[in-house]
């Protein structure tokens, strides 16, 4: 397997991307990319040289994930939006993969944090399904994922919880925030 840029004129790269991105999201959030056109005029987005845009490919040319960040903050965040794996090929380490590759990346722009959200608008969390005002913090201190949902497996490749932002996606469907530094910053006085 290999990371690779993903430009504009691999147009069989940005095709099978598009359809990662139909096929990842349908099940949990299918009003997202519900058809392919919508897949790839979201991977078409991503291609412009102000964002980080890679897919890892297998030795044939199929490709097997795809990963896309945004800078934020002038440069100092950069938001990891999308991450989609094959279905068939997850847990092979291809998300891993791919995160830690735009971790480098996001490092040689000059990047300290990565920022993500992750959505559950289907109770995949303890999170999900109440009012999460009364007693934020308690509630973010003792989440629990209850099917699969993805926050775990950012925690495993880094990523910490560092808010929540409740009825992100109506009544009781918050976006779970998290972030990871990527580089060690600098202060003012150059120390570490």
């Amino acid at each position: 397997m290999d990371i690779i840029d993903l430009i504009p004129d691999n147009t069989s790269a940005i095709e099978q991307a598009a359809a990662l991105l139909v096929e990842g999201f349908a099940e949990n959030s299918p009003a997202s990319w519900p058809n392919l056109e919508s897949g790839l005029e979201e991977v078409r987005e991503w291609l412009g040289p102000e964002h980080i845009c890679r897919v890892a490919v297998s030795e044939q040319g199929a490709v097997l994930g795809w990963i896309a960040a945004n800078s934020q903050y002038d440069g100092n965040v950069w938001e990891l939006h999308p991450l989609v794996v094959r279905a068939d090929r997850r847990g092979e380490g291809i998300g891993r993969a791919l995160v830690h590759d735009l971790e480098q990346r996001v490092g040689e722009r000059g990047g300290i944090t990565l920022t993500l959200g992750s959505d559950d608008e289907n109770n995949l969390t303890s999170l999900a399904g109440i009012d999460l005002y009364p007693n934020l913090l308690q509630h973010i201190a003792g989440i629990r994922n209850l099917g699969r949902h993805p926050y775990s497996f950012y925690e495993k490749v880094g990523f910490q919880i560092v808010g929540v932002l409740p009825d992100a996606n109506g009544f009781g469907k918050p976006d779970i925030l998290m972030a990871k530094r990527v580089a060690t910053p600098v202060s003012p006085e150059g120390r570490q």
